[in-house]
């Protein structure tokens, strides 16, 4: 018991550790011999024992979030009405990130973690797998689709690119000023969460230019 108490304190140090040095200078240009050295561990070796490739704490990291976030999720969706609008579904979609960074305090890291994680097409498909395809966000996309019946598919597709870079970037801004003691817009992150929710409304939303 001892041993194996051991073992799971030294993964939570070399995660905490991966998760700010990946946040702070990007997955590939940080090694597992600085991860070790952050954590604290002697043994250069560490971080491939516990985890094994890179790959796999990237994945260790997003999941050890993605639980939480999605526990706010469901907590969420399960308390909307008979006929959510766009807007409140957009909040589902918004909210549990922002809550959950809110109550870890500052600093933070996971906001940057996964903003320099879906820059990297070979991390992308692991965050994605992760935190992007829960049961929740499925029945999420499906509202909003269903809120947004006459948008072409060109232009939906569009539209749901332009609110994933809006969503993962500014969050990963906001997180980025606090962490340097910098101004922010929003006082607060549900006071940020507000401000996405609107942008994302009027964004999904606008009129549609025809040619």
């Amino acid at each position: 018991m001892v041993r194996t108490s051991r073992a799971g304190a030294t993964r939570e140090l070399i995660l905490t550790a991966a998760e700010r040095l990946f946040a702070e200078n990007g997955v590939f240009a940080v090694s597992n011999r600085q991860v070790s050295e952050a954590a604290e561990q002697g043994n250069n070796t560490a971080v491939g024992y516990h985890f094994g490739t890179k790959a796999d704490l990237v994945r260790a990291i997003a999941r050890k979030h993605s639980a939480q976030i999605e526990e706010i999720r469901q907590r969420m969706v399960a308390g909307l009405g008979d006929a959510p609008d766009l807007r409140a579904w957009l909040a589902c979609l918004i909210r549990p990130t922002t809550e959950h960074l809110a109550e870890l305090g500052s600093p933070t890291w996971f906001a940057r973690f996964h903003a320099q994680t879906m820059t990297e097409p070979s991390l992308r498909e692991i965050m994605v797998e992760e935190c992007l395809s829960s049961p929740s966000l499925v029945r999420i996309s499906a509202g909003i689709r269903q809120c947004l019946p006459g948008l072409p598919d060109e232009v939906r597709a569009e539209r749901r690119d332009m609110a994933r870079l809006l969503m993962v970037h500014m969050v990963a801004e906001r997180e980025r000023a606090l962490a340097e003691s910098a101004p922010t817009p929003r006082s607060t992150w549900q006071d940020t969460a507000d401000g996405l929710v609107d942008a994302l409304v009027g964004l999904w939303l606008a009129p549609i230019t025809s040619h």
